[in-house]
């Protein structure tokens, strides 16, 4: 056989192997700008629900103390009663 005929076998190899290579580095970049993207999103959601929590809680203690409320207990029951 003459070295031509027997490196083209490897020739082909190594290019598949340098395009399995180049597909994959593409793809795990892909993946780490997805993941930081997430990582983003997930703390963007944990501030907003942390600011909602504390609103809610704001709402129900400015709820409690209106004298429109007060103590469900200090209500005369209902007229059907």
């Amino acid at each position: 056989m003459s070295p031509a005929v027997s490196e083209d076998p490897i020739q082909q190899r190594l290019v598949d192997l340098e395009t399995r290579l180049a597909f994959q580095e593409h793809a795990l970049t892909e993946l780490s700008d997805a993941l930081a993207a997430a990582r983003s999103e997930e703390a963007r959601n944990a501030l907003l629900l942390h600011r909602a929590l504390e609103e809610i809680k704001h709402l129900r203690a400015a709820f409690a103390a209106s004298p429109l409320t007060g103590d469900a207990s200090s209500e005369p029951p209902p007229p059907h009663y």
